[in-house]
């Protein structure tokens, strides 16, 4: 592998979706051991340094057939695939029966096979790990059923939609379903009891066995399991769960990486407990409301807090980002958000500009064109963002000023710097509103001055000279149209 760089790419694959495709070409049953080297190294060549692999742990047939019984659930199915088939449904991945990697996709082999084709494609390997709950099949409901929150007779007549009578092999339960505070159990799923400390020793074990097989884990729902939140929800104690459980993963192997998805601003509780990322939620909720103000705000933090944040644009929990954003914002906020300083992380389909969501109880997706033009522009952003400026570099937000008196339109810009590698400088500049802007960049590097300045734009054609003096007294003269944006190799002459 290669070392890992400061603000590192992750590209999220669909398992199950791959090798359903693979499937298809190659006219038998796909496994992990058919994704080949080559694909690998085509992604590696892209500029990713962490593959995500969603969906390779066992799964139950009680998930299953919940998938596929679900009305609501089997109408999203169908408004993507038409042609809907029973064999395309495949149950949840966070419906999980077990730490080991599915039978069907080629077992804890096929796994590790894989991770030492992704290893010796110079990038890492990450997996799921989901702490909160379990598929309602899981072992424990039998051999453990006091490792889950359980409810009462009155529970499950009053909540039916958060509790379920499960045939334990030893008599019936009623166990609740896996749920946050703020929505309805996940009807699929058992939820996990924290305040038990045997289960917190049990789900170290499973998080030791799944963290053996990969470089890395994203912990589904990471925040639902901190004490405050669990007592918020189940009205019950628990002892934190993760700072002892990184700390074990760690003293095995001091590399190992925690990402977790977190929502609610939890982002800094999660990070005070040693993940390493968190989700950065927030700027892709303000960048969708188009929020500009905030937006400012957000990215007006130390740089050294935003190293740790994971940022996206779509991922398998979001709608697609072509779909949600018009092209020319699209594009916008692809720039404010990868061309930051944090972790870039990116979801298949993505650098296509496919517009269909395919859901996580599905194994086939439909077949689309994508769109042109966007994968143009994710073509050249990934190129651009290989520069060692950009993937080491030291960031900086900058502020505009009014072009003219009474023309606010300046605080639409959202801009920043990087520097300190081979005194490179790049400007990052983007209008994210509907309508045209001007202003006044001012520009905070000294040593551009009596110098003539060349601005050669990375992302596009274009190519300015201006003088250093002007730069760094009145600023760079902007006026870009609407969703307009510029990343700026500063040279000079």
């Amino acid at each position: 592998m290669r070392p890992a760089s400061k603000y590192p790419q992750l590209y999220q694959v669909n398992t199950r979706v791959w090798l359903t495709r693979l499937t298809r070409e190659l006219g038998r049953p796909a496994t992990l051991d058919d994704i080949s080297t080559v694909s690998l190294e085509r992604l590696a060549g892209l500029g990713f340094e962490w593959l995500y692999f969603l969906g390779v742990w066992q799964t139950g047939k009680v998930g299953r057939e919940l998938s596929r019984s679900n009305p609501q659930w089997r109408a999203e199915y169908l408004r993507v695939l038409p042609d809907l088939t029973e064999e395309d449904i495949c149950g949840s991945p966070f419906a999980v029966t077990g730490y080991t990697a599915a039978v069907e996709i080629g077992g804890n082999h096929g796994l590790q096979g894989l991770r030492e084709r992704v290893n010796g494609s110079g990038m890492r390997l990450m997996l799921d790990f989901v702490p909160n709950h379990t598929a309602i099949d899981h072992p424990w409901a039998s051999s453990h059923p006091d490792f889950f929150i359980q409810g009462t007779e009155t529970d499950l007549q009053e909540e039916p939609r958060n509790y379920i009578l499960v045939d334990t092999g030893q008599g019936s339960k009623i166990f609740a379903h896996g749920r946050d505070p703020y929505f309805p159990g996940w009807p699929d799923t058992l939820q996990l009891n924290y305040a038990n400390p045997a289960l917190q020793q049990a789900m170290l074990g499973e998080l030791i066995k799944a963290a053996a097989l990969c470089n890395g884990l994203r912990c589904d729902m990471a925040m639902l399991i901190l004490p405050e939140i669990f007592q918020r929800t189940w009205d019950l104690q628990a002892e934190p769960f993760w700072p002892q459980a990184i700390q074990a993963i760690r003293e095995k192997d001091p590399d190992f990486t925690f990402m977790a998805e977190v929502y609610w601003d939890l982002e800094d509780a999660l990070l005070a407990q040693d993940f390493d990322y968190a989700y950065d939620k927030r700027l892709y909720d303000l960048l969708r409301d188009n929020k500009v103000s905030e937006i400012h705000k957000h990215l007006g933090v130390s740089p050294t807090q935003q190293i740790h944040l994971a940022r996206f644009l779509e991922n398998h929990d979001e709608p697609r980002a072509a779909a949600l954003f018009p092209t020319n914002q699209h594009q916008a906020a692809a720039v404010i958000t990868y061309f930051s300083p944090a972790l870039r992380f990116y979801h298949t389909g993505q650098l296509e500009g496919y517009r269909h969501k395919i859901s996580i109880h599905l194994c086939r997706g439909p077949d689309e064109q994508g769109d042109p033009v966007l994968q143009q522009f994710y073509q050249r952003l990934l190129e651009v963002l290989r520069l060692d400026i950009l993937q080491s570099g030291v960031w900086q937000q900058l502020s505009t000023k009014p072009a003219w008196e009474g023309n606010d339109s300046y605080t639409t810009f959202i801009t920043g710097a990087w520097s300190g590698i081979n005194n490179r400088r790049v400007l990052v500049i983007v209008n994210y509103a509907p309508h045209q802007s001007q202003g006044y960049l001012q520009i905070p590097f000294q040593e551009f001055a009596g110098e003539e300045v060349i601005l050669k734009d990375l992302l596009g054609s274009d190519l300015y000279e201006r003088q250093g003096d002007g730069l760094i007294t009145t600023g760079l003269y902007l006026d870009l149209p609407a969703w307009g944006y510029y990343v700026f190799d500063l040279l000079t002459k």
